[in-house]
């Protein structure tokens, strides 16, 4: 039985995280990490807690939603206390990736930015179709609802970098995430990755390929937060058996 902590359990997925754990045979809630009120029912002997090192100290796996700021808090105490780690957190900074990667040379640590078995599969596809459709134009879209903070999206970008990946290009060098006035015509290698918000869009990608008389788009929608805390729970009860290192969820699916 391997016992599970949580990192936001008190965010936007903290519900649906603590329900899926709970409903999961082989895992066992045991440590809860809270910024501020839970409001989430959870049996009496989850210990809750604000203090990420006694997160660490009772549990063999950490499911992390949360913020670029509690990721780093997380790493910095996981490299004095090696735990497994799931993260699904967005929108880090060049110092806390490098934690991250730090944090895998000690412990097995997980990251994907998109926790969904359809994204994982996507990846692979939008990687093939721009190295097959050279001459077609890469455009990316994602839709959130209006209470993201980060923009574009993670997984936006994770497509956008398979995208690059399938061109043998530096995403760096040939994304755009905006136009505005006279710009001039688009250029043949740019990556555009768009952000639209509002509502309760859960998520939604499309990533376009367009050519002189056709073009093609591969698009994923989430109807459900469950699609992403499933995700994630797969994710630790495969992870807590894996030795060091960095992988994401499509090693976990196989694919």
């Amino acid at each position: 039985m391997a016992k599970v902590g949580i990192v936001g359990s008190t965010g936007r997925m903290g519900e649906h995280l603590i329900n899926n754990v709970l409903a999961t045979d082989g895992l066992e809630l045991s440590v809860l990490h809270v910024f501020d009120e839970l409001k989430t029912a959870v049996p009496d002997s989850v210990l809750i807690t604000n203090n990420m090192n006694v997160v660490l100290e009772n549990c063999d796996v950490v499911i992390d939603f949360s913020a670029p700021s509690a990721t780093q808090e997380l790493c910095e105490a996981a490299l004095k206390n090696p735990t497994a780690l799931v993260v699904a957190t967005t929108g880090f900074n060049a110092h806390q990736q490098n934690l991250l990667t730090e944090a895998s040379k000690e412990m097995p640590v997980l990251y994907s930015s998109n926790m969904s078995a359809g994204i994982a599969l996507l990846k692979k596809l939008v990687e093939q179709v721009s190295r097959t459709l050279k001459d077609f134009d890469i455009e990316i879209v994602e839709h959130h609802h209006r209470h993201k903070v980060d923009a574009p999206s993670g997984t936006a970008l994770t497509l956008a970098e398979f995208a690059a990946k399938g061109r043998d290009l530096d995403l760096d060098d040939v994304r755009i995430s905006g136009r505005d006035g006279q710009i001039g015509a688009r250029t043949k290698d740019e990556i555009a990755v768009m952000a639209l918000r509002g509502g309760d869009i859960v998520g939604r990608h499309t990533v376009g390929f367009y050519n002189d008389g056709e073009f093609l788009e591969l698009n994923h929608t989430a109807t459900s937060r469950e699609t992403f805390s499933k995700g994630a729970v797969r994710a630790a009860k495969w992870l807590v058996d894996q030795k060091s290192g960095f992988y994401t969820i499509n090693d976990c699916l196989g694919i």
